[in-house]
């Protein structure tokens, strides 16, 4: 590893998307050198168009599942489309980006001896029969399933990191992400913080699945990424992996009639049938978090909530014709 100041060259995959453009800022902020790695599947130059111009950041199109040559301290490997409507566009390409990004990534910081990262997700513990999810459940997922291919893809390269970590010596960390929202979610990526504020501004039906019965936790993407900082910051006793998400649980039926508040829409709520395979309950346990990062979210879902309607409000309204 690089030793020449306390300024890393930190590669960010994924780092046009939603959560990788909020972590490249954050990064520029402590003062590293950012490298930004996206292919734009999902990922958009909106959202690190105001980082283009500075001296510390590095834009890069590329796809994770092709090798990546350069020199680096610490990789956090983002890149991977996390919604159901992009993740099952191309379900080949979703688990090839999972799988070969893993490795392509842990041969890169095994050549150079970089601690790197892995976004993984709560989708690891599928549809879950123990409630809340400690980090010891080993899931209840189905391999064959329209949502396989993200779910089994990110269990796959936790399998990775950790055969890395044990054959290897590499120094891995990774984190769990549960229901992440905030500015810079895509407009149409079927997530359901999104979904709904959309709907509500435009004055459109808001579509919920079943009775809306089934819970979610949400987590502002500000709390997200402090997590991600402190899992990155500890020692190599804390490889993880890590739930990072917000514990208070609500019903998507609470978060329609939330968001039709804060928006004072007219909007009507509509059932549709369930998907296949959606999870009827998703909380964490934060309690490794709390104990080993001295983190838990900050931010309520009011709050949040209020500030990622804003941007979406800017954002529909740039699209608007004049």
């Amino acid at each position: 590893m690089r030793q020449y100041n306390t300024t890393q060259r930190i590669l960010v995959t994924g780092g046009a998307g939603f959560l990788g453009s909020h972590l490249c800022d954050r990064l520029i902020e402590r003062g590293h050198d950012v490298i930004c790695v996206d292919n734009f599947f999902t990922g958009s130059k909106r959202n690190v168009e105001h980082l283009l111009d500075h001296p510390r950041f590095e834009l890069m199109r590329h796809d994770v599942t092709f090798p990546l040559y350069v020199e680096v301290d610490q990789i956090y490997n983002l890149a991977c489309p996390a919604s159901p409507i992009h993740y099952q566009h191309d379900p080949v390409q979703t688990t090839k980006t999972s799988v070969h990004g893993a490795i392509n990534m842990l041969g890169l910081a095994k050549r150079v001896r970089a601690r790197i990262f892995q976004a993984s997700t709560s989708e690891v513990y599928g549809d879950p029969s123990v409630h809340p999810q400690r980090e010891d459940y080993w899931g209840n997922v189905n391999p064959i399933g329209p949502r396989s291919c993200y779910d089994e893809g990110k269990r796959c390269a936790e399998t990775l990191f950790f055969d890395y970590h044990r054959q290897h010596k590499l120094d891995i960390k990774v984190a769990r992400i549960f229901n992440t929202y905030g500015p810079r979610m895509h407009p149409n990526d079927g997530r359901v913080v999104s979904n709904f504020i959309v709907q509500a501004l435009k004055g459109e039906d808001i579509t919920i699945y079943g009775e809306g019965s089934q819970t979610r936790s949400f987590c502002y993407v500000d709390d997200l990424l402090d997590g991600f900082l402190r899992l990155m910051d500890t020692g190599p006793e804390v490889p993880g992996p890590v739930n990072l998400g917000n514990p208070n649980e609500f019903t998507i039926r609470q978060l329609a009639e939330l968001v039709i508040e804060l928006t004072a829409s007219k909007s009507r709520l509509v059932k549709m049938p369930l998907p296949v395979d959606d999870p009827m309950q998703r909380q964490p346990d934060i309690s490794l978090a709390k104990d080993a990062l001295g983190w838990q979210p900050q931010v309520q879902l009011r709050d949040g909530l209020k500030k990622t309607i804003a941007y979406f409000d800017t954002l529909l309204a740039d699209a608007r014709p004049e």
